[in-house]
């Protein structure tokens, strides 16, 4: 299923909406669900099936999957579909995963090549059980994709390698356009929502990244609804920004199924404005903030405009 924004459903003043005593978690008129259809759409999940590949958009029931795949774009989830954490957010199947399938890399660059993408997003599940996680998998997929597919921007959405900086150095020295690693929550919740996650190894994570390539724009999400107040949210964002941190992603949670957190509440569309006019103050380059911004939401559009302002920055700092 996907979400899309109702602007008809929205009321003139949505903060007079009061949510439902007898169901108090049914979503607000803002947040609209339609099937998935079209032949975009189904032209890729053909491709995806007859080359064996998953998608983090079918995995973890992303609310942009309709949309996304209705224009052409995926985010593809590599290393199995069975990840070695059991955040209580996440609908991906939780276990002791297959071993690494090491020709997974040259079926997803010709995977991005049939698909003719611009810009192509790749993920993994957590794989605990190699001191690596995994990384040699991203490093990999980044070169092959540039050696099939030349010209087409590649981001990684990437595990927490446990704060491994060698791990991390592996992905980091293929120099992907975007390096992304979500924090999710804010440091209270962290147990809770993802317990075997930690705070520290998201900053050092982020940290390490822009300092082994500076270049290398580096971006963050966070949910919202789980608990936190709104100045947790703020103190991420501002430990986000002190990390370097250039593109950051707000979106509201929503909960995949009875056996996931709940959702304690439902931000307001003028909160979420609220959180991406402070952003901008923080110095972020970039800021996705609203009730369906998931992490790869106009990831496309991200990196062709910073990368632009990059350009034309260093062209600046050049000598004369």
């Amino acid at each position: 299923m996907t979400s899309v924004i109702n602007p008809d459903a929205i009321p003139v003043d949505p903060a007079e909406w009061k949510p439902d005593p007898e169901h108090p978690r049914r979503r607000p008129p803002w947040i609209k669900v339609r099937a998935p259809s079209g032949e975009t759409y189904e032209r890729v999940q053909g491709l995806m099936r007859r080359q064996s590949l998953n998608t983090v958009c079918e995995e973890a029931m992303c609310p942009n999957l309709g949309e996304c795949w209705g224009r052409g774009t995926a985010t593809f989830l590599m290393m199995g579909d069975t990840c070695t954490r059991s955040c209580r957010f996440c609908d991906i199947k939780t276990g002791r995963p297959s071993p690494l399938d090491w020709e997974e890399p040259n079926r997803v660059a010709d995977a991005v090549k049939a698909m003719n993408l611009r810009h192509v997003v790749i993920t993994s599940v957590n794989r605990d059980e190699r001191a690596d996680g995994g990384a040699p998998i991203f490093a990999m997929v980044i070169k092959r994709i540039r050696e099939l597919h030349p010209g087409c921007s590649i981001e990684v959405l990437i595990p927490d390698f446990k704060g491994s900086a060698a791990a991390l150095k592996i992905v980091m020295d293929a120099q992907p356009e975007i390096l992304n690693h979500n924090v999710e929550t804010v440091p209270r919740l962290f147990r809770m929502v993802q317990p075997q996650d930690h705070y520290e190894w998201a900053m050092a994570t982020l940290t390490n990244a822009k300092q082994m390539q500076p270049l290398v724009l580096t971006k963050s999400g966070i949910m919202v609804g789980l608990g936190e107040t709104f100045d947790e949210v703020v103190e991420v964002m501002r430990d986000l920004a002190g990390c370097g941190v250039d593109i950051l992603t707000i979106g509201q949670y929503l909960q995949p199924s009875k056996k996931h957190l709940p959702v304690e509440r439902f931000y307001l569309p003028d909160e979420f404005d609220r959180f991406k006019q402070i952003g901008a103050e923080l110095g972020f380059k970039w800021v996705e903030s609203g009730p369906l911004v998931r992490s790869s939401y106009r990831a496309d559009q991200q990196v062709r405009e910073l990368s632009r302002l990059n350009f034309i920055h260093m062209q600046s700092e050049s000598p004369q």
